[in-house]
This record gives C-alpha cells, sequence and structure tokens, in this order.
C-alpha cells in the first residue's frame, strides 16, 4: 500500500478537520486498490450518517458485516485498519498533498478512458468527447469556498466595490456609459430588432472593435456563412465599401488586413452551424477543441443569434413550448458565459407587432418571455424612415443589471451599412425619438448652476 494513501486514509478517520475539507473533493474510482476504496467508501458513509469521523473499531465492525467481500477482499481490508494510526503529519501540507494526488489520478483515469475511446472500446461515448475528458480532469481542485459570509467578509465586499471589474468595453460612448465600462463576464446580452434592422450589423461592429482591443473573440453563426460574417467585418475593418471588397487586388487586400494584423494581439475565429443545429454542448466542445488545437480562449463569445440556438435539454423540440424551448437555450448560454468567464452576446427577433414599431418594448419579444427574464443587458435597436435618412439608428434599453436602465434610456448611433459600423452621433440629431433622460455631463450642470447664481447676485 502506498504511503501517501495510507496516510490519506488515517487522516480520514482521526482529523476530523482534513477530511471535511478533502471528503467532498476525493473519489472511490482514485484509489486503485480494491480494500483502499472499500475502507475509503465506509468512512463516508459513516461521516455523512453521523456527522463524525469513524472509529477503527466502528470501521473494523463495518466490513464484518459487509456480504459482498470475497474472502481475500475481507482479509486485504482487515490487514490495513490496524495501520490506520493516528499521525502529526501537518494538516495544510496534506490538503495540499492530497488535491496533487486527486488531479493525478484523475489525469491518469482520463488518459485510461481516452485510450478505451480512441480503440473504440466505449459504446456511449466518441472520439468528441476525449477533450472535455482531458480537460476536466486538468480542472481538479480544492475549492472550499462555501459562500460570503456578510458580516465576517466585509473587507473583502468593500475591496469589490472599489476593485476595477474586468470588462470589454465598447467603442461607442453611450453603450459604455450605460454598461459602466463595457460588458462584464460570466453575462448574457442581447439585442432585439426586427429582420434587416441590424442585429449582424451590431454584432460584427462590435466584434471588430473588440478584435482592436487585442482581445480573442469568438464569432458563432447559424444563419450566414463564415464567408459572410468574414466579409462584413472585413468591410468594418479595412474601411471599405461591402459592395467593392471583391473588386479589391489580392496586393491590396493582403496589406490591408497584414496591416490590421499588425494592430492588435488579439484573434478572431469564425465558426458556422447549421440552423437550430448546435447548442450550448456542441459550443463547449469547440471551445475546448480551440484551447487544444489552436492555444485559442475567447474573451468573449457572438452567437448570430439565439432563437436559431438548439437546446440541450429539449431534443428536436419535440416535447417543449416555445417559452419553455427559448428560456432553455438562453439560460444553457449564459451557463456557458459563467462557466468559461466570459460575456455572451447574442441577439432575438421582436414580434410582427414590434416590427413596424418605433417604441419596441420587452412585451415585442418573440417566442418567449423567458428570454428578458435570463439576459443581463437587453436593448432594442430602433429604425424609422427618418433615423434611416439621417443614417442612424436609436437604441432602447429594455433591462440592465449593470446600470439604472431609465438614464440614457434612449439614444442614437451613426450606421454606416456599406462599411458594417455604428458610431457615435450628436444626440440633439435624432430629434424627438430622443428620450429627455439623457445623462448630463457634470460639468454642465455646474456651469447652468453658476448662471443661475449669477442671474440672482444681478438682480440683487
Amino acid at each position: 500500500m502506498d504511503k501517501l494513501e495510507l496516510t490519506i486514509l488515517s487522516n480520514l478517520i482521526h482529523n476530523e478537520d482534513y477530511s471535511r475539507k478533502v471528503i467532498p473533493f476525493i473519489k472511490l474510482d482514485y484509489f486503485d486498490v480494491r480494500a483502499e476504496l472499500i475502507i475509503c467508501q465506509e468512512i463516508i458513509d459513516f461521516i455523512a450518517e453521523y456527522n463524525k469521523c469513524v472509529t477503527q473499531e466502528i470501521l473494523d465492525l463495518e466490513v464484518q458485516n459487509r456480504e459482498d467481500l470475497t474472502e481475500q477482499e475481507f482479509k486485504d481490508v482487515r490487514d490495513i485498519i490496524p495501520k490506520l494510526t493516528k499521525s502529526d503529519t501537518n494538516t495544510d501540507w496534506l490538503v495540499d498533498a492530497t488535491e496533487k494526488w486527486c488531479r493525478d489520478r484523475a489525469i491518469y483515469l482520463a488518459l485510461m478512458s481516452s485510450i478505451k475511446i480512441a480503440d473504440g472500446q466505449d459504446d456511449k461515448k466518441g472520439r468528441d468527447a476525449i477533450p472535455s475528458i482531458l480537460s476536466d480532469a486538468l480542472a481538479v481542485s480544492f475549492d472550499n469556498h462555501v459562500g460570503h459570509d456578510y458580516l465576517e467578509d466585509y473587507e473583502q465586499r468593500y475591496e469589490s466595490y472599489h476593485r476595477r471589474e474586468d470588462k470589454i468595453p465598447f467603442d461607442l460612448e453611450f453603450f459604455d456609459r450605460i454598461t459602466k465600462g463595457g460588458v462584464p463576464n460570466k453575462t448574457l446580452n442581447i439585442a432585439l430588432a426586427g429582420t434587416g434592422v441590424g442585429k449582424s450589423l451590431f454584432m460584427c461592429s462590435f466584434a471588430a472593435s473588440v478584435l482592436l482591443q487585442g482581445k480573442n473573440v469568438l464569432y458563432i453563426t447559424m444563419e450566414m456563412a463564415e464567408e459572410r460574417i468574414a466579409e462584413r467585418i472585413d468591410a468594418n475593418l479595412l474601411d471599405v465599401n461591402i459592395r467593392d471588397i471583391t473588386e479589391l487586388p489580392r496586393p491590396i487586400f493582403e496589406s490591408k488586413v497584414n496591416s490590421i494584423a499588425k494592430k492588435t494581439q488579439g484573434n478572431l475565429i469564425i465558426k458556422e452551424y447549421p440552423t437550430a443545429a448546435a447548442h450550448a454542448g456542441h459550443f463547449k466542445t469547440l471551445l475546448n477543441e480551440l484551447a487544444l488545437k489552436k492555444s485559442f480562449r475567447p474573451d468573449i463569445i457572438f452567437i448570430d443569434y439565439l432563437n436559431i440556438c438548439a437546446s440541450s435539454r429539449y431534443k428536436g423540440n419535440a416535447s417543449a413550448n416555445s417559452y419553455s424551448y427559448i428560456k432553455a437555450i438562453a439560460e444553457d448560454l449564459r451557463g456557458l458565459a459563467v462557466e468559461y468567464n466570459l460575456p455572451i452576446v447574442s441577439a432575438t427577433q421582436t414580434t410582427r407587432a414590434g416590427f413596424g414599431s418605433s417604441d419596441v418594448d420587452l412585451t415585442d419579444t418573440s417566442e418567449s418571455f423567458g428570454l428578458p427574464a435570463t439576459a443581463d443587458l437587453m436593448f432594442a435597436l430602433i429604425s424609422t424612415e427618418e433615423l434611416e435618412s439621417i443614417n442612424q439608428i436609436m437604441v432602447k434599453q429594455l433591462k440592465n443589471r449593470y446600470n439604472d436602465p431609465t438614464i440614457n434610456k434612449r439614444f442614437c448611433l451613426g450606421i454606416d451599412r456599406a462599411k458594417m459600423r455604428l458610431y457615435d452621433v450628436e444626440q440633439n440629431k435624432g430629434g424627438e425619438l430622443v428620450d429627455s433622460g439623457q445623462e448630463v455631463d457634470d460639468k454642465d450642470k455646474f456651469k447652468e448652476l453658476k448662471n443661475k447664481l449669477s442671474k440672482l447676485q444681478f438682480s440683487s
């Protein structure tokens, strides 16, 4: 018997502090000796039932009462129990050593399982499962955090209020204002618009700006081909009318792309899936493959668009209404954002009534009201003949977990459809469509107050 395994089992009996820290993370499969596995199982079962450590005497009695052991197994177990004596091993060191042992065992088992799959000996799993099996094993760690203690953890809470949150900023002033500097990790952000209004244009424009920030971008499309999305981003980044891209000579095109490559340390991957054929499970596999094959880990994911994703919970949409189905997709995607610690940006369609409306609301979300219930940020993109005539599009906040949605509730952006780009404009050009709740700059407030004071002094 390996000395570390013996030390682990001994401390599971005699060191209650240690056992409570490590038992949630120890799997019986980690023991390759059957007798060790049996002892560990008895220890875990006893603690789960009686909420205290088992003694050697009780452990011996419990083993004698088992009827599923062979004569040799019974003998091996009873030979080990007397060796499980109390020791003075440092608990912190032992916890770290146990964590490393668990990780090493998990990696070994993952490799054995992967070999089985590769040899076709596993009927339940295909080769696509190998990357996730290995990454799960590499991620094994002891996480003893059980929640935030409001009264005791006030210092951590105060520091978090003043710590700069890791966000992906926009290149648009008012979007940065309403999100307090950009979209945070672990969030789902949704653009609501009718057909042809500019959902894909918004995502392509935002993706291009994030790439120029030196970030890694993953763009998943289920509506258009990979080449069509790349063409739109080319129009934006190369500053060329989308109609003229095909007319560019190869040397000029190559020169422009190389110029972009010199400006950023990031990368952009565009992946196409058939409509309604991919769900969050497929996206996880893609992320694992990109990490293994290209050492690519995205900082943000764009999904074009949510309603034409599949659900990992409902197969073929056979047994679910549209509310449950779309809500399940939204929850899967938000769960993906949390798991991989990044923001996800996607879009959804308006209803028929909302398509021609100049004041789109949450109730105009097509198919499922469960989507806005799940999203962290949701905004409408609104286009009218008046706005089109001055090359603008209006944004209306519908839901905002980052800031007060009544401030800058509506604002306008410039839109260049030929170059697939959104840009800042002066808000007074939007006419009456722009909301009166615009946030006033502090300098303007000070100037207004100063003018009022000077008038009062003059009149007196």
